[in-house]
């Protein structure tokens, strides 16, 4: 991914905050103003956040660290899943199932289920059972594959976890808190940044802006492991190339002339 400029987080609608009445005071600093209800976020503090992130999470992955990937809300299950898979981490994009981090020991148990079935089913030894017993066990497998199967390789508790929507993941945030595990995540204006400790002051609804963020996440990772696992690659196309974001100069006031589009807010 080429270097992340405002610009760049101005198409993604990164800037744009939730309506003022949404609102969490602790992220005053970093809010720039704002365009009729809505809140509209420095972006010059955005790339901060950026670029202290990136730092972090490249450091982690060069040492072997894992990271997680969080986000289950629609707008981010397709480009958390993307962006893990593409840099070689779990994630989970589903449902968060309590004790996911603190009781790690019995979600690999559930894991090690899903694989039983997932080798029952391929070398026919499901299809030898009664009917309502394939039934019952496929329909056991499909939801074991839907909220464990981006973890399966994940064989212990991760070394960080990045989280979209801190809000909406909060059980996921307070997992970690308790294991000391830190948390990188996206702050729109109705977080707490005290819920992190590495954030990106950003839009956590718009489907780009999430994108753009899990997209960057991955290519730190990618920067530290030096691999990446993409169809490019595959294809014998190299990956493309991962830098840090920089603070740029620009009008943050030229933000406050334009409205914010329907799909990138909150309501």
């Amino acid at each position: 991914m080429a270097k992340v400029s405002i610009q760049t987080l101005l198409e993604a609608g990164a800037h744009f905050g939730h309506q003022t009445r949404r609102w969490n005071p602790k992220m005053k600093p970093f809010i720039f103003g704002s365009r009729g209800d809505i809140y509209i976020l420095d972006l010059k503090q955005t790339l901060i956040g950026m670029d202290r992130v990136y730092s972090f999470v490249q450091q982690t992955a060069s040492k072997g660290g894992t990271v997680l990937f969080v986000g289950t809300k629609k707008q981010a299950q397709e480009s958390v899943a993307e962006a893990a898979n593409r840099c070689g981490m779990p994630y989970v994009n589903a449902r968060w199932l309590g004790g996911m981090l603190t009781n790690f020991a019995t979600i690999r148990t559930r894991v090690n289920r899903m694989e039983e079935l997932e080798a029952m089913d391929a070398d026919g030894r499901m299809a030898l059972l009664p009917k309502k017993e394939q039934i019952l066990l496929h329909k056991e497998l499909a939801k074991l594959q839907t909220n464990l199967n981006g973890i399966r390789n994940m064989k212990s508790t991760p070394d960080a976890i990045f989280v979209i929507d801190t809000n909406r993941e909060d059980i996921a945030v307070r997992e970690a808190h308790r294991l000391n595990i830190p948390v990188i995540g996206t702050l729109d204006t109705n977080c707490d940044p005290d819920d992190v400790d590495y954030g990106i002051p950003s839009n956590d609804d718009a489907i780009r802006s999430v994108k753009l963020m899990t997209e960057f996440v991955a290519d730190a990772v990618i920067a530290g492991t030096g691999a990446a696992v993409t169809a490019e690659e595959m294809a014998g196309e190299a990956a493309p190339e991962a830098a840090p974001a920089a603070p740029e100069a620009i009008d943050l006031a030229d933000l406050l002339k334009k409205d914010a589009p329907a799909e990138e807010t909150a309501e």
